[in-house]
């Protein structure tokens, strides 16, 4: 599902994102990606996203060859990648339902679609009795439910999540990841990019921890050992 094999990515000479980085991810997998910051957990997510290109290395995602992407395809790739930051990036004159049905129109997708879709992803996240309400009516926790469900509307094989809670309480956080494990039994591999001690040692998932740009560990069920 997601291949990455000796990636380096080099901005400058005094700035190295990532150094011969190898991950293999299956697909279902829940990933956590720890480490301090800068030690290369942004880079990484900019790599699978295709934001970055790397300065040597091969990447694998959901089937596609992204180590020279055309530019072209980046929005037919990411259409198979959710994508959720710390940064809510909500539509403010738009209601709840009207946010998520845009990632639906500007791909195109026919009404019946979108009719079809947003009340769907918005019961997953539990916010369908809010589908009337602007970003400003709602808490840090439901606005972070409304990105979760715009991620959702391609059905995406791999969501990246980088940070998503950052911004977030402790009761929020746990009910953002009590989605996320909701989505990932559902069979969509989840990457959740996070410093959050409590939240990795609570998961009990996989845990990949970068330190100064390479892997230093790999658990299998692991804990946030940093």
């Amino acid at each position: 599902m997601i291949s990455l094999r000796n990636v380096t990515k080099i901005y400058n000479r005094d700035s190295v994102g990532l150094k011969q980085v190898t991950i293999q991810i299956l697909a279902g997998e829940f990933v956590c990606i720890v480490g301090q910051s800068g030690t290369g957990k942004t880079t990484l997510v900019k790599l699978l996203i295709a934001e970055e290109r790397p300065t040597d290395g091969h990447i694998e995602v959901g089937g596609w060859n992204i180590t020279k992407i055309c530019y072209n395809d980046i929005p037919f790739l990411r259409r198979q990648i959710g994508v959720i930051f710390q940064d809510f990036k909500l539509l403010s004159r738009k209601t709840v339902q009207e946010n998520v049905a845009f990632a639906l129109q500007v791909a195109g997708e026919a009404q019946t679609r979108i009719r079809d879709v947003v009340p769907r992803v918005l019961d997953i996240v539990g916010l369908w009795h809010k589908k009337n309400s602007y970003p400003d009516q709602l808490s840090g926790g439901e606005q972070q439910r409304v990105v979760i469900a715009r991620s959702l509307v391609h059905r995406p094989k791999i969501l990246v999540a980088d940070e998503p809670t950052g911004n977030l309480d402790s009761i929020n956080t746990q009910e953002i990841m009590q989605i996320f494990k909701k989505i990932n039994e559902f069979g969509t591999t989840i990457v959740l990019v996070t410093h959050n001690r409590e939240v990795v040692n609570q998961l009990r998932k996989r845990v990949i921890t970068l330190h100064d740009g390479r892997i230093i560990s790999d658990q299998a069920v692991g804990k946030y050992r940093l």
